[in-house]
């Protein structure tokens, strides 16, 4: 199976890109790929840009490399109770090129912040918008308190959310 793992967010040193990467390798023995959403640089959207240029390369490449996937973790990165707007605008971009961009392909939402809410409002918006994409979304996972709660070697350090990712990591083993 192929995992396609990416934090929602085109900041170098982005918290959900890693805690994206930590999760997709919590699956053993898959094939993970972990994007780079710098790589999918795009114009703003509307649709006088759309109009003047179609669809640019890299929103065709990105849903290309959806649909390569059997199984997408996407960790959203929260900007003021909603998504970052780079995150937005590929988003935007990428329905235009394919509406149904998530090819009703099994998704695991996650979301982390440096606040208490760990990004809770993002996470609830993509899990009521994504599914008019195509996404089944198995289950979400919103991590609070990022600095606190995560070190990179040893990953989700609080007893009871690492217990709470365990738990979700086998209920979404048993969906595929």
């Amino acid at each position: 199976m192929k995992i396609l793992a990416f934090g929602a967010s085109y900041s170098k040193n982005s918290i959900n890109k890693q805690f994206a990467a930590h999760v997709a390798h919590l699956f053993e023995d898959q094939k993970i790929e972990i994007l780079d959403l710098n790589e999918f640089d795009l114009p703003l959207f509307t649709v006088d840009v759309e109009t003047e240029i179609g669809h640019p390369e890299p929103a065709k490449r990105f849903v290309q490399k959806l649909s390569e996937a059997d199984f997408i973790i996407i960790s959203l990165s929260e900007h003021n109770g909603s998504y970052a707007a780079a995150f937005k605008n590929l988003f935007d971009w990428a329905s235009r090129v394919k509406m149904k961009m998530f090819d009703n392909k099994k998704l695991l939402l996650l979301s982390t912040s440096t606040g208490g809410l760990g990004g809770a409002s993002v996470l609830a918006s993509a899990a009521k918008r994504f599914p008019r994409h195509g996404a089944e979304i198995i289950d979400s996972f919103s991590l609070p308190d990022f600095f606190q709660n995560f070190d990179t070697k040893k990953g989700i350090i609080d007893e009871a959310l690492h217990d709470k990712m365990k738990d979700l990591i086998e209920k979404a083993k048993t969906a595929f």
